[in-house]
C-alpha cells in the first residue's frame, strides 16, 4: 500500500509518500480500505517533532478516515467485510490502509458521505468529551470556545448550539466571524479589535461564560479565568502559545472555578469506546437529521498532502482540511 512517510520529521516537504506491507490487525481490530483521511493539527506536531505517539500506536500520520472494512480480527462481531464506516485511528490514518480497534468505529450517519464521515472522528470525539463530558455543558449555560473557525471550533459551535447554549467565539477576521455564526454562534468577537474578556463581560453584564474550551493556551489561561463565571469550568486541549505561565490561583478558589483539560489519542481503548457509544447516542441522530455537520474547507488528492499541511499551518483554513486517499 502507499502511505505517507514524513521521516525524522520537519516542514511540510519532509513528508512523501511511501510503499510498504498493508497493517495486518489484531483480534479486536478492523482493517480499513481508507476513502478519505482528515487533517488535524496533532497530525501537524507529530509530524514536526513535538507530539511523538503512544506506545504501540503505529508510527505514520492520521488520527481519523472514512472508508470500508477488508478484514476484522478473530474477536470482532459487530462489523463485517464490506461494511462502510468512519473511525479514530492511533496512527496511519494518511495510507490506503489502516487498523483501528473495532469499538473506535462508527457508521457512516445516513445522508452523509464518506467524506462527510472522515471529517467526524477526530473533532466529534474530542468536542463531546471535552465540552460536554468533562466541562458539564447544560442547556442556557453560556460557552466560548476559542479559534472558532478551526475544525474543533466549528464543531463545538454548533455542538453546543444544538444542546442549547449561547455560544460565543473568537476569530482574527470578519470571514471567519460570518462563518462562526452561520454555524450557530451568537457572538464572534475578533480578537485583533476586541479584547475577549472585555467583550464576554459586556454580552454577560459581567457575569462571564460557565465554560471556555481553549486550545490556545499562554496568556490566554489568565484572561480565561478572568472571563468565567461562578462555578465556571475551563478546559484545556492544547497550547499552541505555550503551557508555562505565571497565574494567580486565587480566583480559581474564590470563584470556585475548575481548570482541566485532556488528550484524546492517549485515552484507553476502553474510553475511547465509551466516547464513540455517546457520540452514536446523543450525535448521530442530529447528524442524520441533517444538523451540526462537519464543515469542510478544501479536498486535497493524497499526493498533495504537503500541501495540505502548508495550508493547516498557514491558519487561512474554515472548517476541515481533508486528503482524497482511495475511491467513495
Amino acid at each position: 500500500m502507499q502511505y505517507v512517510d514524513h521521516g525524522a520529521g520537519g516542514a511540510p516537504d519532509c513528508m512523501r509518500l511511501a510503499q510498504g506491507p498493508l497493517p495486518s490487525p489484531g483480534p479486536n481490530d478492523v482493517l480499513i480500505e481508507v476513502a478519505y483521511a482528515g487533517v488535524n493539527r496533532p497530525d501537524v506536531l507529530q509530524r514536526a517533532g513535538s507530539y511523538p505517539p503512544p506506545t504501540g500506536a503505529s508510527p505514520h500520520l492520521g488520527l481519523e478516515v472514512s472508508g470500508r472494512i477488508v478484514a476484522t480480527g478473530a474477536n470482532v462481531t459487530q462489523w463485517r467485510a464490506g461494511d462502510e464506516v468512519c473511525a479514530l485511528v492511533p496512527g496511519g490514518g494518511y495510507a490506503q490502509y489502516c487498523i483501528t480497534d473495532a469499538l473506535h468505529c462508527l457508521p457512516v450517519p445516513h445522508r452523509l458521505t464518506l467524506l462527510q464521515a472522515a471529517a467526524l472522528p477526530e473533532t466529534y470525539f474530542t468536542v463531546w468529551t471535552n465540552v460536554f463530558e468533562r466541562g458539564r455543558l447544560q442547556t442556557g449555560e453560556t460557552f466560548l470556545v476559542h479559534g472558532g473557525s478551526s475544525g474543533i471550533g466549528l464543531t463545538a459551535i454548533q455542538l453546543a448550539h444544538a444542546f442549547g447554549a449561547r455560544v460565543f467565539t473568537t476569530v482574527g477576521n470578519a470571514e471567519k466571524a460570518q462563518a462562526c455564526r452561520e454555524a450557530g454562534a451568537d457572538h464572534a468577537i475578533n480578537y485583533r479589535d476586541e479584547d475577549f474578556v472585555d467583550a464576554v463581560a459586556k454580552l454577560t453584564d459581567d457575569q462571564g461564560v460557565n465554560i471556555i474550551l481553549d486550545m490556545v493556551g499562554g496568556d490566554y489561561i489568565p484572561r480565561n479565568i478572568r472571563a468565567l463565571a461562578l462555578e465556571g469550568r475551563l478546559v484545556q486541549i492544547a497550547f499552541l502559545e505555550g503551557s508555562r505561565i505565571e497565574l494567580d490561583a486565587m480566583p480559581i478558589m474564590l470563584r470556585r472555578l475548575t481548570f482541566t483539560g485532556s488528550t484524546l489519542r492517549a485515552r484507553s481503548v476502553e474510553q475511547k469506546a465509551a466516547i464513540a457509544k455517546a457520540l452514536h447516542k446523543h450525535v448521530w441522530p442530529l447528524l442524520e437529521a441533517g444538523r451540526a455537520l462537519p464543515v469542510i474547507h478544501r479536498v486535497l488528492p493524497f499526493a498533495d498532502v504537503q500541501a495540505a499541511h502548508a495550508l493547516m499551518e498557514s491558519s487561512q483554513h474554515i472548517g476541515k482540511i481533508m486528503l482524497k486517499v482511495g475511491d467513495d
